[in-house]
């Protein structure tokens, strides 16, 4: 047997849309592999009953059927489904590191990211790798071109998860098709800026960086109160707030000494909207590790 943890993950972070992503310290997937003649998927934790564990429609059976390599699969969620924290991908990135070691694969993490890329397709419809990537490589990683950089950043993060729900299908539908001269500039330069706040692990820089006039602006309104929450992160301490993934997380760069301040601020400002929330104070963590 093996067992690996898989951290959540944040992907877009604003100006980074479908670029950009960061493995948290935490919460985590744990998931455990054993040989079989067929792959079977158990699934228990947080919001495992809206999982499927039919093989064909679960991240972690697509990557096990990519990789030929059929298991007993157990995937005890601690990334909760349809938050916008890589619950999908920490799965198949979980799965991929963990059977890449049981058959002895040999493959790299690059190559593992675009194996679990496709376990992606079966929670999103596209295999998307924005998530995948930091999950199994840790700290900054930037997609482009099939190619990935991977950025040993180290800051802290906080996460406010509210009790709503935000699918990746509706997320992606609200995206604009089109933009103008202006709106790409301010993107990049942004994109820029917060690219180099992560290689100076600069929380100012990365919180100019989050702005984007594009596809946040769109999604932010599938969130109930997210500018109330904005609001009272950038009040307590944040540099900067977007959304998390997809949604309905929202995440904020705090100040050094403000985690605290800021996670209590956002589930403050969620409670006035008559919404519950967890806040996570965690930092930009490690990617998938071999427990055993």
């Amino acid at each position: 047997m093996v067992v690996v943890r898989a951290p959540a993950t944040v992907a877009n972070l604003g100006s980074g849309f479908d670029v950009f992503g960061i493995a948290l310290d935490h919460p985590a997937d744990i998931i455990r592999v054993e040989p079989a003649k067929k792959t079977t998927i158990t699934v228990v934790g947080s919001g495992s009953q809206y999982i499927p564990c039919d093989p064909k429609k679960n991240t972690a059976g697509v990557v096990a059927e990519a990789l030929s390599a059929p298991a007993h699969i157990t995937i005890d969620k601690g990334v909760r489904p349809a938050s916008g924290l890589g619950s999908s991908a920490a799965s198949a990135a979980g799965t991929a590191i963990a059977l890449n070691a049981l058959y002895d694969k040999g493959f790299s993490k690059e190559e593992l990211v675009w194996i679990a890329a496709e376990g992606e397709r079966a929670a999103s419809g596209a295999a998307h790798a924005d998530n995948v990537a930091p999950a199994i490589f840790g700290g900054f990683t930037i997609v482009s071109n099939n190619k990935i950089t991977a950025i040993e950043a180290s800051l802290p993060v906080v996460v406010c998860l509210p009790e709503i729900s935000v699918s990746t299908r509706s997320a992606r539908s609200v995206i604009p098709t089109s933009l103008d001269l202006y709106s790409h500039i301010n993107t990049v330069g942004n994109a820029a800026t917060l690219t180099a706040g992560m290689f100076r692990n600069d929380p100012l820089l990365v919180g100019h960086g989050l702005d984007d006039s594009i596809i946040t602006p769109t999604r932010s309104n599938l969130i109930s109160g997210y500018e109330s929450v904005k609001t009272a992160a950038i009040d307590a301490g944040a540099t900067g707030v977007t959304v998390g993934g997809s949604g309905p997380t929202v995440l904020a760069i705090p100040k050094k000494g403000r985690s605290r301040h800021v996670a209590s601020a956002m589930v403050t400002a969620f409670f006035s909207q008559g919404i519950l929330s967890k806040a996570y104070q965690t930092k930009i963590g490690s990617g998938a590790e071999i427990y055993l």
